[in-house]
């Protein structure tokens, strides 16, 4: 190589160069292998500080070959210096020629992998809600299908196919995807229960201080955390759990698990029973003013009706009367809940 050609090469490398100089340098890299000049030059230059034997022809093509590459890559990249540039190309080949380079590498991979195994499996909070008066349909990342009911919310954590583990508040139908090697376990207050492939209904609203779990197909597990009582639950089968104790019984599923379908389902159920699902299924708050009205008992199948509709079917077939009261405007500018009082028919409030 020429000296008026090294020098250029090493104003260059210290960032001095002017424009046709630089576009000089540039253009013997661009070239790469194929200029003899360049190639004499960084050899010469390369074993100045390294004082290693002469490399082969076939090691220091390589070398070019990767300066080639970097150059093409970061063409038009104005945000690097050229000494910066220059030394991108001596840190690369280095990375070639010296061994404890190639051994720190490993150990940055590996490392790297680990973190990546740790990203991956590290456990990320979701949660599903069913706001007051709707209904929310889910599908959990294993396949497991359902419905949360007004006002219920359903957690879990992420990765979820191998740990199905799900904590409720509310009601829930569920259709349990089977996996004989995970189980399906839904925590509820103070009750577990653990399911393969199976599907049923529960309820496990806080307030109401009771857990109900109708099973339509499979077989269910349940356990109380409270009394360490286990039971098992087959098709048709209806568990109750409220205040330290557990009782089962068979009954219809078709009722228990009718409000996915958007159908408000009563077969002989209590006046107290009836006032609660209706709260929760209009959004309401309802008072039944005479204890006696609780011995009542009601069947029908509502869909898509009303409040008032519902309401006044209750009142044809019962000896009783309602009365909704006006909405209460409160401080935050939203309205309070319609607040319905239930009373024997004939008698004031």
């Amino acid at each position: 190589m020429k000296p008026e050609e090294s020098k250029k090469i090493e104003r260059y490398t210290k960032g001095v160069a002017g424009n046709t100089e630089k576009r000089f340098v540039e253009s013997l890299f661009i070239e790469g292998e194929a200029n003899p000049s360049l190639r004499s030059y960084l050899e010469k230059d390369w074993y100045s500080f390294t004082d290693h034997e002469t490399l082969s022809e076939t090691e220091l093509s390589h070398v070019l070959g990767r300066i080639h590459h970097i150059i093409r890559r970061n063409e038009g990249k104005r945000s690097l210096t050229a000494s910066q540039r220059i030394f991108k190309f001596y840190m690369r080949a280095a990375a070639v020629i010296l061994i404890p380079l190639l051994i720190a590498g490993v150990y940055v991979y590996n490392n790297l992998s680990y973190k990546k195994h740790l990203v991956e499996n590290e456990q990320m909070a979701a949660r599903i809600f069913a706001p007051l008066g709707s209904r929310v349909s889910f599908s959990l990342p294993d396949g497991t299908k359902g419905m949360l009911n007004s006002g219920s919310h359903l957690d879990y954590s992420s990765p979820f196919s191998y740990d199905r583990k799900v904590k409720l508040e509310g009601e829930a139908w569920f259709e349990v995807s089977p996996d004989e090697k995970h189980p399906f376990e839904i925590t509820a207050g103070s009750s577990v229960v653990k399911v393969l492939g199976t599907s049923f209904n529960i309820s496990a609203y806080p307030a109401e201080n009771y857990i109900e779990i109708v099973l339509n197909s499979g077989k269910i597990e349940y356990h109380s955390n409270d009394s360490n009582e286990d039971m098992v639950l087959f098709p048709s089968e209806r568990l109750i759990y409220s205040e330290g104790r557990t009782s089962k019984s068979v009954v219809d599923p078709e009722k228990y698990n009718a409000w996915t379908e958007g159908k408000l389902v009563f077969r002989g159920d209590p006046m107290a029973e009836v006032a609660r699902r209706i709260e929760r299924w209009y959004n309401v708050k309802i008072s039944i003013a005479d204890k006696e009205l609780e011995k009542y008992s009601f069947r029908a199948t509502f869909q898509d009706d009303s409040l008032e509709d519902v309401l006044k079917y209750l009142a044809m077939t019962s000896p009783i009367q309602y009365r909704i009261l006006p909405r209460i405007l409160l401080p935050d500018g939203t309205f309070d809940k319609h607040e319905i009082t239930i009373y024997k028919k004939n008698k004031s409030v």
